[in-house]
């Protein structure tokens, strides 16, 4: 089990203050993916960047950037998804939840807002996330809540997904885990819990790391659902992280069964450990 020690790894610098007159903003930010194309605003649908940014222009009048903590994907949702902006209005920054949450659609809601720390940054000062996956294991789909879990009918066994995930834990270069697509500068990420378990119908993974790769979290998923019912062995994901290969690994989950739980920053370790049961 790796050690969790949430430190962060970006210094704050001139660059990170907001400009002359204004303050900066922090916000922990809810939402329901589904009708959206991801949290970056993009030009072929509407976004939750866009939509929170169109938001404070309606109770600010300013045009404003505001920056996440995440880049999730269209359809994937967010209980804690972290993000800043500089405003110079004088709302104070414990209201603006709520001014926010008056003219928000109801699939995005502001969980809490406060003053930003000195030098803080959404996204890079961040230091880990919390991804939870969620299966429906059930021979029928379900129909309540069919927007938030994947449907898998075989039967899946727990136990060898929780053994299967304990592979993925420690700092590993997670080439191999990564769409097409992806631009980070590298691979390499530290995973310091994985968990699964079985919650009626319901198959739950949960993963904490200091940072995760496009689709790295689907791609796993994916991966553990297919060990669970058999269709591949466990042995993959050693084999995966040691050749880079993709083709080693299942297929990428759907989008509808992941939420990021929670951004996490410096000290937050607690925070972060929360989620995981013993």
């Amino acid at each position: 089990m790796a050690e969790l020690h949430l430190s962060a790894r970006h210094r704050p610098s001139a660059a990170d203050r907001p400009p002359e007159g204004e303050r900066r903003f922090r916000l922990t930010v809810e939402f329901d993916g589904s009708a959206y194309c991801g949290w970056q605003r993009q030009e072929n649908g509407p976004s939750v960047q866009q939509t929170l940014e169109e938001a404070l222009l309606a109770l600010t009048g300013e045009r404003i950037t505001v920056i996440g903590s995440s880049r999730t994907d269209a359809g994937v949702h967010a209980r804690g998804l972290v993000a800043h902006f500089d405003s110079a209005s004088r709302i104070p920054a414990e209201k603006f939840a709520f001014a926010l949450n008056s003219v928000l659609p109801d699939d995005v809601r502001v969980r809490e807002s406060a003053p930003a720390p000195e030098g803080f940054h959404a996204r890079y000062s961040a230091c880990g996330k919390v991804y939870r996956y969620r299966f429906w294991n059930a021979r029928h789909a379900c129909a309540i809540g069919r927007q938030y879990a994947a449907h898998v009918p075989l039967p899946m066994d727990t136990d060898r997904m929780a053994a299967a995930g304990e592979a993925l834990v420690g700092t590993h270069d997670f080439a191999a885990f990564a769409a097409s697509g992806s631009v980070a500068r590298s691979t390499v990420r530290t995973i310091y819990r994985v968990q699964v378990q079985r919650r009626g119908d319901a198959v739950e993974l949960l993963m904490l790391g200091d940072g995760f790769l496009y689709n790295m979290v689907r791609i796993a998923a994916g991966t553990l659902a297919e060990i669970g019912t058999g269709k591949r062995d466990a042995g993959c994901i050693p084999r995966a992280l040691e050749t880079g290969d993709r083709l080693q690994l299942g297929v990428t989950a759907p989008a509808c069964g992941l939420t990021l739980e929670a951004a996490l920053y410096e000290g937050e370790e607690e925070k972060a450990l929360a989620y995981f049961e013993d």
